[in-house]
């Protein structure tokens, strides 16, 4: 079963609330999601394998660590995803970017793709789906089915706020995927929106209704 890691890092926490906020507009909301990615980035990539290389500092030589040459690559769920990704992109510069494109059928509440474009070497890399909100989980679960049907064997899932039905679905499905969430919230409402939630992320990523 992957696990399920809750980043509370009190960082995190205030800029969550503000990100929760109805009054926080689209450019501040952009620039705080970005933020709370690039400190959930540090977390998410803790147990990547490090070499040693042989370096001379200004004073003397030394033996130093680097990252061991791993591939890694973002795979943001179209469109929320996308305010993650220049976060995860400020610690991970070398990252190839997927994408995955979902939506919702707004009475089914079953994810529909409609893009998928990945790196060619997807079996290589190891995976970070990007999505600020895990609400029923369906779209979690279809995209990581999908990266893992084109060769995909290293996933992990990286959201903002999640509802326990999402986590609980993923972890169903995918026990092979580990969970990164910054805060988890009570329940889903009669339309399948996260309560207290943040709202539509996407609507106010973009300035959208």
């Amino acid at each position: 079963m992957g696990k399920v890691v809750i980043l509370d890092h009190p960082l995190i926490k205030h800029k969550l609330t503000f990100i929760r906020d109805k009054n926080t507009g689209s450019k501040e909301f952009r620039e705080l999601v970005k933020e709370v990615s690039m400190l959930m980035a540090y977390e998410v990539t803790r147990d990547l394998p490090l070499e040693d290389i042989n370096i001379e500092t200004p004073v003397a030589e030394t033996k130093s660590q680097v990252i061991a040459g791993k591939k890694l690559g973002l795979v943001p769920i179209l469109r929320a995803g996308l305010g993650m990704v220049d976060g995860m992109l400020n610690l991970l510069p070398a990252a190839k970017v997927g994408h995955v494109g979902l939506y919702r059928d707004p009475e089914t509440f079953k994810p529909v793709e409609y893009y998928c474009k990945l790196p060619q070497d997807i079996e290589e890399r190891e995976l970070i789906v990007l999505d600020p909100m895990l609400a029923t989980g369906g779209s979690a679960v279809a995209a990581i089915q999908f990266l893992k049907n084109k060769g995909a064997t290293n996933i992990k899932l990286m959201n903002l706020i999640a509802a326990s039905e999402g986590l609980e679905e993923v972890s169903k499905a995918h026990p092979d995927v580990d969970i990164y969430v910054a805060g988890v919230d009570e329940r889903l409402n009669e339309d399948a929106y996260i309560i207290p939630g943040l709202g539509d992320a996407g609507d106010r990523l973009f300035g959208t209704k």
